[in-house]
């Protein structure tokens, strides 16, 4: 399978968020090293793999380590 790896950058442009969002908050959080993004040759450099990330937006239902609430909602830990 062939990979479409993007910069912050382009991730931003393309999901429609700043991409200080994505570096503080997204990444780590909901994007994981090794699964959504890369450090090529063990660099500062993060590149996002597209494919993964699209599929990660169009999962749908709770995250399976979203715990439920009362109210309805969930609580991601």
């Amino acid at each position: 399978m062939q990979n479409t790896y993007l910069t912050t950058q382009e991730l931003a442009d393309r999901i429609k968020y700043d991409a200080r969002t994505i570096r503080n908050s997204l990444k780590d959080n909901v994007f994981l090293e090794g699964r959504h993004y890369i450090r090529p040759f063990g660099g500062r450099k993060i590149l996002y793999i597209w494919e993964v990330v699209e599929e990660e937006m169009l999962r749908t239902g709770p995250s399976p380590i979203a715990i439920p609430m009362a109210n309805g909602g969930f609580v991601h830990g």
